[in-house]
């Protein structure tokens, strides 16, 4: 087993489908948390995976609680035929305000999300074992989906991204913790757009897209501007909104549509 423990909550305790997990992370060297959804009407199958990342001052529960992520998954596989999917929704650690999915000199944050999630989902339901993975998330969550994504390229079948931070300093700016604190141990550039530009031979589709009155707007155009410049293939929406929930629980769609486009074909 890839974990010392691991705590799966009882189904006849939660809503349908739904699964709280607690695992002893060997990258955090502590215990850490993740929410669960599996389609209610899979039967059987390979089962493609999608990791859900959560912005900063968020937890694993925050895509289930106040995106309803599995809602939105349930209303696409019923009224466009999307097929089934397994949602792994993580904490980021619950370093300081947000650990930036990052590698720290105490705990690698990083290989919570790349390697142990997966392997934490598989022991739900086993199906995603050798299924596409990708991955996406908001904010801090959008940055780390874009950067893991590109130094993890052979990972992921797709990556997404939601009115992302696209440099540490937006980080910076809103968690309490100082630069100091983070305390990194990163030899990969810590900007979307160097991890983006190091791994352009091999990056797998990703989009991003980020709300009109977003305060992050003018970085995700710019993220959006460098790409175009050095030639990289992406897709790059905006819509009208703000950096919110409801933002997010509309435009997730996006991304699980995104994600079916590039399963493979049978």
């Amino acid at each position: 087993m890839p974990f010392r423990t691991i705590e799966i909550s009882d189904p006849a305790c939660t809503e349908p489908g739904i699964s709280m997990v607690t695992v002893k992370s060997g990258a955090l060297k502590r215990r850490a948390d993740l929410s669960c959804y599996v389609p209610c009407g899979f039967r059987g199958g390979a089962l493609p995976l999608v990791i859900l990342l959560h912005g900063v001052y968020g937890s694993h529960w925050a895509w289930l609680y106040k995106g309803g992520a599995h809602r939105v998954l349930e209303r696409l596989i019923a009224d466009e035929g999307l097929p089934p999917m397994m949602l792994a929704m993580p904490s980021d650690g619950l370093w300081g305000d947000g650990s930036g999915y990052a590698r720290h000199v105490d705990a690698d944050y990083a290989q919570w999300i790349v390697d142990e999630v997966p392997a934490a989902a598989a022991l739900v339901q086993p199906a995603v074992i050798g299924a596409p993975l990708f991955i996406t998330g908001l904010s801090m969550g959008g940055y780390g989906a874009l950067r893991l994504g590109a130094l993890h390229a052979e990972k992921f079948t797709a990556l997404s991204a939601h009115s992302s931070a696209t440099l540490v300093d937006h980080l910076l700016g809103i968690v309490e913790e100082s630069w100091d604190q983070y305390r990194l141990d990163e030899s990969d550039p810590l900007n979307v757009i160097d991890c983006l530009k190091a791994h352009a031979e091999r990056l797998p589709p990703f989009r991003f897209d980020c709300g009109s009155e977003d305060f992050l707007i003018e970085p995700n155009r710019e993220l959006h501007r460098q790409l175009t410049e050095a030639g990289i293939a992406h897709d790059y929406q905006e819509f009208p909104g703000i950096h919110d929930w409801p933002y997010w629980q509309e435009h997730l769609a996006d991304s699980l549509r995104f994600f079916a486009r590039h399963l493979p074909q049978k």
